[in-house]
């Protein structure tokens, strides 16, 4: 990795950590943007994040907030990258920098008290003062309105992008004054401007240090050419599961090999049978891309840990760890999405109700990594996504439920559910299924559907929730659909 560089702030800055798992948080530190705070190291409270310029979707490059604490400093050689630090613009000889527009309005909003969050908050407020498509609301009579829901300003700001940031003693109400208060960038702005370029292209990386090494092949096929040749490497593409471990657990792994930015796994198309949707898009570009068109996924997305999460994390991430209570497998096992499989020898695909085998284990292989998520079309009219957790927003679910069904003339055509959090693996739930195909949707359907509902999967008791409660949700699941799509069904 000679010669290995990333531009901070407008300056190139060479790349040169102790081991392959530094992190971006503490390379910046190092070299004394000391704004960059570490809070918690597990992408929860937003202290550490900062702007990354990424490839666009309305224009050449968004700004994007990370997580800095959870991405290696290595994975962004050659990559652009925006401190609160450079926010500000450098005034003339023995003046202060001017304040950037969003610093100006925390300080007059009073947004800021101990001052350990606000650089954070003030990166990720950033990245959504600079979207593209983020606009005004309006009233009737063409004046600026209260914004169009109780999440949303009436300058178009979108409070979910500050729901990865915690703040622990100014409270929230200064904070958002701040953002509501925000016009759009002057012209001149350089970051905005910035954005009608290109971002930095990949680089092929490879960074070895203390016998442990980092990896970013060029093509996908030098990526499974790794892997067959490494079988004990580890695939990694935001970080967001693989920099908790690494943070908390002190994970320290032989070989990591990046995949994030393979063109290859970063393709969304429709074609007539399906959508495809590359793994190593990030769920923000997912989100933006489809813009509306998987219905199932809009609801998936804003209970997605937090759009700093949303920010790095991809389908292939959240499907490749396994895990039971991941968000996404029960929304694409109710989709009846399939996963294709890359080998060194081609591909394969497997549909997702038969890719989990075990706790945190599947049917790919060491040498495979998953391409893209199909999803076949046309879609269920009628679908759900509840999500049983603590909080409303960034928590780890209890229970996730998701629904897809075809509901004609009061009759249940088809039905497919798929659960999560209630068994070793997310499951279709095929019993369920059952008892509501051909069925009419009436309550008394409904009752006896929720009934088996409840005795579906093996839910167990921990710190979370007990088994007895996992059950129940469940079958409250179905009654709150068939409550809350009653009235559409039949209009």
């Amino acid at each position: 990795m000679v010669g290995a560089r990333i531009t901070v702030n407008g300056k190139e800055t060479p790349v040169a950590p102790d081991a392959p798992h530094t992190t971006v948080l503490d390379f910046l530190r190092e070299r004394g943007l000391t704004g960059t705070k570490e809070g918690c190291a597990e992408g929860e409270c937003g202290a550490c994040s900062v702007l990354v310029a990424r490839p666009g979707v309305n224009k050449p490059t968004d700004w994007v907030a990370i997580n800095a604490c959870l991405v290696p400093a290595v994975a962004l050689d050659g990559q652009e990258v925006v401190t609160s630090e450079g926010l500000a613009t450098p005034g003339a000889a023995g003046t202060p920098p001017a304040l950037h527009p969003v610093q100006q309005e925390m300080a007059d909003r009073g947004g800021s008290q101990c001052g350990y969050c606000t650089p954070g908050f003030i990166c990720s407020m950033a990245s959504e003062y600079y979207r593209p498509d983020r606009c005004a609301h309006e009233d009737a009579d063409g004046a600026a309105g209260h914004g169009a829901d109780a999440e949303h300003g009436p300058n178009g700001f979108d409070l979910h992008s500050l729901s990865g940031n915690l703040c622990r003693c100014t409270g929230y109400r200064p904070i958002r004054d701040a953002a509501y208060a925000l016009d759009r960038p002057a012209e001149d702005d350089p970051l905005a401007r910035r954005r009608e370029q290109s971002p930095p292209e990949p680089v092929a990386s490879e960074y070895t240090q203390g016998g442990r090494t980092f990896l970013r092949p060029a093509t996908l096929e030098g990526a499974l050419r790794t892997l067959r040749e490494r079988p004990e490497a580890v695939v990694v593409a935001g970080s967001t599961d693989h920099g908790v471990e690494v943070n908390i657990r002190s994970r320290r792994d032989n070989c990591v090999v990046a995949v994030d930015r393979l063109p290859e796994l970063r393709v969304l198309r429709a074609e007539s049978e399906y959508v495809e949707i590359g793994a190593a898009l990030t769920l923000t570009e997912i989100e933006r891309r489809l813009d509306g068109g998987v219905p199932l996924l809009d609801q998936l997305f804003p209970q997605f840990a937090s759009r700093l999460i949303r920010n790095s994390a991809t389908l292939g991430g959240n499907l490749g760890t396994g895990s039971p209570i991941g968000d996404s497998p029960p929304v694409l096992l109710a989709l009846e999405a399939s996963l294709v499989l890359a080998g060194a020898d081609g591909e394969r695909t497997v549909p997702l109700a038969d890719y989990f085998t075990g706790y945190r284990q599947s049917v790919r292989r060491p040498d495979e990594l998953i391409r893209a998520v199909r999803i076949p079309t046309p879609l269920s009219r009628t679908t759900a996504f509840h999500k049983i957790a603590k909080r409303r927003f960034d928590d780890i679910s209890s229970v996730a439920v998701a629904f897809a069904l075809d509901i004609e003339g009061g009759i249940v055509r088809k039905a497919r559910i798929g659960l999560g959090g209630v068994a070793a693996t997310p499951i279709r739930s095929l019993a369920t299924e059952a008892a509501l195909e051909g069925r009419p949707w009436s309550q008394e359907t409904v009752d006896e559907a929720a009934r088996v509902l409840r005795g579906e999967g093996t839910p167990m008791s921990d710190h979370r929730a007990s088994s007895l409660y996992r059950s129940a949700m469940l079958g409250t699941s179905l009654k709150k659909l068939y409550a809350q799509t009653t009235e559409a069904v039949s209009s």
